[in-house]
């Protein structure tokens, strides 16, 4: 088994970033989704409700953030000083996490693309938000990800379900609904299922599985064009239903920082 793509998301939601080697930080990979769109009462603003955010493309510059978006002029952000102002409670599902209000000149590009008043905020200090205890540690943080730091995704299973989705006379689709940081090859579909519990080690650094990962109807949308198409949650929904989850690819937890890269072998650590 071997890494064939690597991916992080600057701003929650938005378009990702490819990477041929990227840090593992014990929060994600280094700086995957430290900045976030909030609505006026500080809940998260996400692709269920807001698809066009999949056309928002941020990129790293030093000491900071580019935004571009269709029909925007480039925006460019400092990373903002956590001590130049009061903190921003924000949502993110069940967590309520202090974070750094970046800029009104931020507030408005956003506002203007996504046409209702948003704010933007970046995470200063990641060690604010846990993990589910049930799946993990005391010790272990995550960033604005959903839930884990890491989601290690298989393309053989993506294959299988593409066959599912050929036999309803519905279109394939690409990796990039699942919106992964790992891409691995070379597994049997599904493997991933039986690695809950284990450890994974991706070149020299070892990842805890925490738990499957569980859909939601953002796989529907189109990562380029931010359009609702296709019918996946519908397929995984007819053969991947755990209970109340339907679920594709796994989540990881770091036990160690390092450097991983495209290319690097995976191996399950029982």
């Amino acid at each position: 088994m071997r890494v064939v793509s690597l991916h992080s998301y600057p701003v929650k939601g938005c378009h990702r970033l490819d990477h041929e080697r990227v840090e593992v930080e014990p929060w994600g990979l280094a700086g995957d989704r430290r900045w976030l769109i909030v609505a006026p009462d500080g809940a998260f603003v996400s692709q269920r409700t807001t698809p066009e955010l999949a056309l928002l493309r941020p990129a790293p510059v030093d000491g900071g953030l580019r935004l571009n978006a269709p029909g925007q002029p480039a925006l460019v952000l400092a990373t903002p000083d956590p001590d130049a102002g009061p903190l921003r409670q924000v949502t993110v599902w069940r967590s309520t996490i202090a974070t750094t209000p970046v800029s009104p000149a931020a507030d408005a590009w956003l506002t203007a693309l996504l046409r209702r008043p948003v704010q933007l905020v970046w995470l200063d200090d990641p060690t604010r938000r846990r993990i589910n205890p049930e799946h993990s540690r005391p010790e272990d943080r995550v960033s604005f990800a959903d839930g884990y730091p890491v989601t290690i995704a298989n393309t053989a299973s993506l294959d299988a379900l593409n066959t599912w989705l050929a036999a309803d006379g519905a279109p394939s689709v690409p990796m990039s609904r699942f919106r992964p940081n790992i891409v691995i090859d070379g597994a049997p579909a599904w493997a991933e299922d039986s690695w809950t519990g284990a450890r994974t080690r991706v070149g020299d650094v070892v990842f805890r599985v925490a738990k499957p990962a569980g859909r939601c109807q953002v796989v529907n949308i189109d990562q380029e064009t931010g359009e609702r198409r296709g019918q996946v949650l519908k397929a995984l929904g007819q053969h991947r239903r755990r209970g109340d989850n339907l679920l594709f690819a796994v989540h990881l937890i770091p036990d160690a920082t390092g450097v991983v890269a495209v290319g690097d072998a995976l191996a399950v650590v029982r």
